[in-house]
């Protein structure tokens, strides 16, 4: 294992566990926070090692980086491997983040109640049907406070 400072361990680690409550996989965290406090930029046998995980999660990972523009591939004179340093625009970092995995989950979703609720028209109007349609509605007004605030100028500028 690579000799790092205890501070950059402990941060890796917190990372790693932010990473996962947040749903992207532990993996993805950990990756990003070693980059940002590496001082050069790094191929994916040194994240392996490092971190203790396979080429295979690591190169993964990487490209889920590189599509939120988190991680940059950079060119090492005299080398043929894709070298990465992490991105410290922190605003564009976390709106590409949560444009994947919050915005992009409302896509659809307008359908998919729409559909339920044919499937409930189908069927006996009962208490129950009517409970459950009362808790779709519900969910409809949640999904569009979220939407709405999501594109609040003040929030889409604080991104920026």
């Amino acid at each position: 294992m690579v000799c790092m400072h205890s501070v950059v361990e402990k941060c890796i680690s917190d990372a790693g566990n932010l990473a996962q409550a947040f749903g992207m996989g532990r993996v993805v965290g950990q990756i990003y926070a070693f980059l940002y406090f590496s001082p050069e930029p790094c191929g994916l046998s040194d994240m392996q090692q490092a971190l203790g995980i396979s080429k295979g999660s690591a190169s993964m990972c990487v490209r889920q980086l590189e599509q939120w523009g988190a991680v940059n591939k950079v060119w090492v004179k005299g080398d043929r491997r894709d070298y990465y340093t992490a991105n410290d625009w922190f605003g564009k970092v976390l709106k590409n983040v949560l444009t994947d995995l919050i915005a992009g989950r409302f896509a659809g979703r307008e359908a998919f109640y729409d559909e339920l609720e044919q499937d409930l028209a189908s069927g006996d109007d009962d208490e129950q049907a009517t409970f459950i349609r009362e808790r779709l509605a519900h969910i409809r007004q949640f999904e569009e406070k979220a939407k709405k605030t999501w594109g609040n100028p003040l929030l889409q500028h604080f991104l920026k």
